[in-house]
């Protein structure tokens, strides 16, 4: 068996990794990404709306394998390990030069600048402290709002005050609630996705990107090699289809449906299908992980 190319797995937590959603996990799903993710040649990255600390809590919550990156904040922080950043062992370390690129589409204005900028508008709710972010401002926002509407106003607000914003849409099933965040145009999950592949020098079509919800679609319509998790929500999966169609891109999107080792294609075993569809090589080393695993000691 030939030895396996670097391969650099970009994973979002909630209700892709993390089985936070109303959908059934695969019993051995996690335990799978956790055998291949040991595997040299895997980069595992987490991409997450979560600030640092909450991805930390997530880890540890869940049992998932440690990552090698932290993209947090829906894109607007990148984190390395303290030991990566040439300052020993333990921590994370957040890399300024991310921080230094993106800030210049706000103007000089920060978090509470923005916040400010909207504060008498009743329809958007902010969400809790932790949740928010330097280069982050997000909300609750009810779904029977209408969001076009509201969309074209903080559009016009933010542009009147020099602003260059992206408004990120997305759902909170469990809560029954519409999500925005409000970030800087240059950042997102697929922007420090693709600073990473060019800091590490990485070969982009050994890159992959997983995710199942709204936060995730500007990644997921893009060149990046797509995975949607089975279990993403229907209108997410047919936005996703039109913005590959439109970019003539279908080759880059991946839609998880069950099948793989008899798993349902849910969470961590849809991360784990896309990558065999996009690396077909690697089913090998992942069968090859839990034939070692049930050995006998």
């Amino acid at each position: 068996m030939s030895e396996l190319a670097p391969i650099l797995l970009c994973c979002d937590l909630d209700r892709t990794l993390i089985p936070n959603g109303s959908a059934e996990e695969s019993r051995d799903a996690r335990p799978r990404l956790a055998r291949f993710c040991a595997q040299p040649a895997v980069e595992l990255v987490f991409v997450s709306g979560r600030d640092l600390q909450l991805v930390l809590d997530g880890i540890d919550e869940w049992s998932l394998p440690q990552p090698d990156y932290i993209i947090g904040d829906v894109g607007t922080t990148i984190y390395a390990p303290r030991s990566q950043a040439g300052h020993g062992d333990g921590d994370w370390v957040h890399w300024p030069a991310w921080t230094d690129q993106i800030a210049p589409a706000w103007n000089g204005l920060m978090h509470d600048d923005v916040t400010h900028i909207f504060a008498d508008i009743s329809a958007i709710r902010p969400q809790e402290t932790v949740k928010q972010g330097a280069f982050k401002a997000s909300y609750y926002v009810d779904r029977q709002s209408n969001q076009e509407v509201l969309d074209a106003e903080l559009h016009g607000r933010l542009w009147r005050n020099g602003v260059d914003a992206r408004l990120v849409w997305s759902l909170d099933e469990a809560a029954d609630v519409l999500l925005l965040d409000v970030l800087p145009t240059s950042a997102s999950k697929l922007h420090a996705i693709e600073f990473l592949i060019q800091h590490l020098s990485f070969d982009e079509s050994r890159a992959i990107f997983a995710g199942d919800s709204g936060n995730d679609l500007h990644a997921l319509g893009s060149h990046i090699n797509g995975v949607l998790v089975a279990n993403a929500d229907p209108a997410v999966k047919a936005r996703a289809r039109e913005l590959v169609r439109a970019g003539a891109l279908e080759d880059t999107l991946y839609l998880a449906q069950g099948g793989l080792f008899g798993m349902n294609g849910n969470y961590a075993a849809g991360v784990l299908e896309g990558v065999v569809h996009y690396l077909p090589e690697t089913r090998e080393y992942m069968t090859l992980a839990q034939d070692s695993c049930e050995a006998p000691g």
